[in-house]
């Protein structure tokens, strides 16, 4: 009989279970019930989480499973899945697997055809986008960045002309250089936000364009703390005629002077991706001029 009550003759189930990622009223009834039932928890920091267990007075026997011994480890929890015992993942706070180890335990337990089974609940990325008031129909999440300015500027560069809402964890440490650099990349004007401590006793939710939120926690060292979230508004297809680049002006002008304006601004759409609206406005503007 697995911790829900639904016999499984196969096996054990694992189950993925969401802790808080700060206020303890956040655990789940089903989480609670689940953590209570289990024969063993996976936890990525033991030490951590009997805190957390001992606050529900929970006494499940805890085993480590984290980055370092994650694949080594990952036959010991298969083995109790096999004989029976249903086995819960958790991470330090929130949803397992979301920049937390676990993905090569889950892999591994569906390979051997044993249940995973998630038990949903906080995420900061998710508690993050509902309140960033950023388009949350669409979104990438790119969890941490390079730690070393390079990397980090390398990978922003090819996020530059990315349309969906950007999600992105940092560490406090770097939170500023983070910001500075998605300002130097971005743009200043571009809207963000900042989400620190979630559900914590000093949550913070600053939503400001790039500069102007570097500079809210440039001049903050409070805002240099704890753990962050960072949002940034998609990247949109500038409508002025001067933000048209330069490759494209010329293939329009080479067009323009061989064929109609109107068929000129859709052949030069087709041929780069650029907006045929906008070439088809640019193009009034350079016959005028």
């Amino acid at each position: 009989m697995t911790a829900t009550g639904v016999s499984n003759s196969t096996g054990g189930t694992l189950y993925v279970v969401a802790t808080p990622i700060g206020n303890l009223d956040d655990m789940s009834m089903r989480a609670l019930k689940v953590l209570s039932e289990v024969k063993l928890i996976a936890a990525e920091d033991t030490r951590h989480s009997i805190r957390l267990l001992q606050h529900f007075g929970i006494s499940t026997p805890l085993a480590a499973c984290h980055e370092h011994n994650e694949r080594d480890e990952g036959g010991r929890f298969l083995a109790r899945l096999q004989a029976g015992d249903d086995v819960a993942l958790i991470s330090d706070a929130g949803t397992p697997l979301i920049s937390d180890p676990g993905y090569h335990l889950v892999r591994q337990v569906r390979a051997a055809g044993i249940a995973v089974v998630p038990v949903p609940g906080p995420c900061a990325l998710i508690a993050a986008l509902s309140a960033a008031g950023l388009p949350s129909d669409r979104f990438i999440f790119e969890g941490f960045l390079p730690a070393k300015a390079v990397g980090r500027r390398t990978r922003l560069e090819l996020l530059k002309e990315e349309p969906r809402t950007l999600i992105f964890y940092e560490a406090p440490h770097r939170i500023l250089e983070c910001l500075q650099d998605l300002e130097s990349v971005f743009g200043g004007e571009r809207p963000a936000l900042l989400a620190r401590e979630l559900t914590k006793t000093f949550e913070t939710l600053k939503g400001l364009p790039l500069s102007q939120l570097r500079e809210f926690v440039e001049a903050d060292s409070n805002q240099q703390r704890g753990e962050c979230v960072v949002l940034v508004a998609g990247w949109s297809e500038p409508e002025e005629a001067d933000a048209v680049p330069a490759q494209v002006l010329r293939v329009l002008d080479l067009l323009l002077a061989e064929m109609p304006l109107k068929r000129a601004a859709a052949l030069a759409a087709e041929i780069t991706g650029a907006r045929k609206n906008v070439l088809y406005q640019v193009a009034l503007e350079r016959q005028k001029g």
